[in-house]
């Protein structure tokens, strides 16, 4: 909003002409977020204290987690209106991008919210029952995906990504494309409340992911850049580093409340929502393979569940002392801020092989 009301103004005072620029407003929007995430935690803490809103710790995790039972959850909703009130502020909402990303932010928000009070305050044992909870994630799959395949903002390019590795060719899913975007938003989002086990470890890993995909908007917007790069230039696609920058920035306020020993855990309401607001801007972007090395750690903890799950099945042994791989390292002898710190090296890791795919092409 503050973008549509000084941008007039800026021929008139040379300082309003700040607005103008998508560097100027992605670090705006990273320090506002950070800012407000810091003064809104305490009193959000204080509410879901108040309100007795606490984690429930599974009897089958790690015995050194039973002692987090009580601390309050449901504080995603510092992370989303970190990430809301400055891409409010600072981007141009009026751009398809930016709308369709604060859909999803919204709506993933609100039905890991239900999922929450449903579970915490409710006391159903299971929360929102699994597959409502997916048909939830589908159907808002299916919006994004109906929106960009039936009224893109680009005719030539609504149904294409871009190849790593490979110079002058897209890959056309062509009627497959709404059924990928689909699978992305919900696949992620589900991948993100996996790996949401750990003090501050999906926070951390988020900001990683949103730092990147913050790069990698503002160079696919910029014609220079992308010309230079030999990637797809996508005309309003540093909207999204706004956006972007605002999700580090709300991150990285949250995870002062959120480092070991957590003061509030996310619950889905946030960890829903954090994995499908990165798989939409992956799919904004038209960099959806890159996913699978800028959320490189969220694919190996999922991959962990689901090979320990088959291989049980199968044989009645396990690959991992436990599932999600994070608690593997735990009961193995680390310390729980090791194994953080330690998953946030390899997401830096993965994150800067992403960024550097873009020159080995």
């Amino acid at each position: 909003m503050l973008y549509y009301l000084l941008e007039p103004y800026s021929d008139v005072w040379i300082g309003f002409n700040v607005v103008r620029y998508i560097t100027f407003r992605s670090a705006a929007a990273a320090v506002m977020a950070l800012l407000f995430s810091l003064f809104i935690g305490p009193i959000i803490i204080r509410l879901l204290k108040k309100n007795q809103i606490g984690e429930q710790i599974r009897t089958d995790g790690p015995e050194s987690h039973f002692s987090k039972r009580g601390t309050p959850s449901m504080g995603g909703i510092i992370i989303l209106c970190g990430v809301l009130l400055p891409t409010l502020l600072l981007a141009q909402i009026k751009q398809q991008n930016i709308l369709l990303v604060l859909l999803v932010t919204v709506a993933l928000g609100f039905l890991g919210f239900l999922d929450d009070w449903l579970k915490i305050v409710k006391k159903y044992p299971k929360g929102l029952i699994g597959r409502y909870k997916l048909l939830g994630q589908i159907f808002i799959g299916l919006v994004v995906g109906s929106v960009l395949f039936f009224s893109p903002t680009d005719e030539s390019i609504k149904s294409i990504t871009m190849m790593p590795f490979v110079k002058n060719y897209d890959l056309n899913f062509g009627l497959l494309y709404i059924p990928v975007v689909v699978f992305l938003i919900t696949g992620v989002s589900n991948s993100s409340n996996l790996t949401d086990g750990l003090d501050g470890l999906l926070t951390g890993l988020t900001a990683i992911a949103a730092a990147t995909f913050a790069v990698i908007a503002y160079v696919t917007g910029h014609v220079n850049f992308s010309n230079y790069l030999n990637i797809l230039y996508l005309e309003n696609a540093g909207e999204l580093a706004i956006f972007c920058s605002a999700l580090f920035g709300a991150t990285l306020g949250y995870l002062w409340y959120n480092a070991f020993p957590a003061q509030v855990f996310m619950g889905d309401t946030g960890a829903l929502a954090l994995g499908g607001i990165i798989a939409t801007v992956a799919i904004l972007l038209k960099k959806e393979i890159w996913l699978l090395l800028i959320c490189g750690v969220w694919v190996l903890e999922t991959l962990s569940v689901i090979i320990q799950v088959v291989v049980f099945k199968r044989t009645g042994q396990r690959v991992f002392r436990m599932a999600p791989i994070h608690h593997h390292f735990e009961l193995k002898g680390w310390a729980e801020p090791k194994v953080v710190v330690r998953f946030w090296i390899i997401g830096i890791l993965f994150a800067l092989i992403a960024l550097a795919t873009f020159k080995v092409r």
